[in-house]
């Protein structure tokens, strides 16, 4: 019996969130566009992700609010995907299942490491900074933890590489 593609009987505020952020590729595209990921190209060479499966993904999100099509060239016309204010409420929640994955699913240690760059504290386990309390996503930085994998070769696993802004466009 196929799955169904909706909680339509669900009298649920978390049945509605996940039939728009719970399909499984969507928390990785939201995690990459965190990150500053906002090309097409990039999406798709990070990501490894089917082209159709991407762009249904994507245009479900520009269609719900959360990412917003912003034209960068236009002969021939090309767009970024970017966090709308909407998106970027997801930044706790996308932090949050982040954080249990490190804790209970990676023996090596944390795979990235996210400072508040205002006080220079690492965010706790639930996004926030010891220090200063809640967290904006655009005042964070990631970097790689000692649990990162550094052979991926694709320009996005490369930019990552090094510290990053969230929120800053990455340029590959």
């Amino acid at each position: 019996m196929a799955l169904g593609t909706d909680y339509g009987g669900q009298d649920c505020s978390l049945a509605r969130a996940l039939e728009l952020v719970g399909e499984r590729w969507t928390p990785l595209i939201l995690r990459d566009a965190f990150v500053g990921v906002r090309r097409y190209r990039d999406f798709l060479d990070h990501l490894d992700i089917p082209r159709a499966v991407l762009a249904a993904r994507l245009q479900a999100l520009v269609d719900a609010g959360v990412l917003a099509k912003e034209r960068y060239q236009d002969a021939p016309p090309r767009d970024e995907y970017v966090l709308t204010a909407k998106g970027r409420e997801l930044w706790p929640a996308l932090h949050l299942l982040g954080q249990w994955g490190e804790r209970h699913l990676s023996d090596a240690g944390p795979r990235r490491v996210y400072t508040h760059l205002p006080c220079g504290s690492r965010l706790d386990g639930m996004g926030g900074c010891p220090s200063c309390g809640v967290v904006r996503p655009e005042d964070v930085e990631v970097r790689p933890g000692p649990g990162a994998v550094l052979t991926r070769t694709d320009a996005v696993s490369v930019a990552l590489r090094q510290p990053h802004r969230l929120l800053e466009p990455l340029r590959t």
